[in-house]
């Protein structure tokens, strides 16, 4: 027959490596998800790959650029324009190195406080970056509530 002593032991053995695993993992999971300012910055590959974005820092405010596009030309051959863009004299501008993200803050881990550029409808919404991963990114457009709007996963690029 056992010991109830020696039961209590293993017990109490087996209670304090449980909790320090506990103890451990969360620690683990803690810096794996800890977002820092400048984690945002890089090159970025929007939903479905058809461009890049570069982030990148000016002050205390983050900002992006397409860099590159999957198809950088129209159907004559000449490169994409901002022709939906409401602004006359940005509609002849090329695509490539247009703004598309601009006057971001790094608040509470995420960017926000700033807007995103469509330059396929020509429409301006309000934006909200989250870092998901190292290497994703939550981008969610907007119009008046986070809750009316669009998240597209952006990818970094490597």
């Amino acid at each position: 027959m056992l010991d109830p002593h020696y039961c209590f032991i293993f017990e109490k053995k087996r209670m304090k490596k449980a909790l320090y695993l506990l103890i451990l993992a969360c620690f683990g999971f803690g810096t794996v998800f800890a977002t820092g300012p400048d984690d945002i910055l890089g090159t970025w590959i929007s939903a479905g790959g058809k461009g890049h974005i570069q982030v990148y820092k000016e002050g205390k405010n983050y900002f992006g650029k397409i860099i590159w596009l999957k198809e950088p030309n129209n159907e004559k051959g000449q490169p994409k324009v901002d022709a939906n863009n409401p602004d006359p004299a940005q509609k002849n501008k090329p695509i490539i190195g247009s703004l598309i993200l601009r006057n971001f803050q790094f608040n509470d881990g995420e960017w926000n406080n700033g807007k995103i550029y469509d330059p396929m409808n020509g429409k301006e919404y309000k934006c909200i970056i989250k870092l998901k991963e190292p290497n994703t990114l939550n981008v969610r457009g907007y119009i008046g509530f986070s809750m009316l709007g669009r998240t597209e996963v952006w990818t970094r690029l490597k």
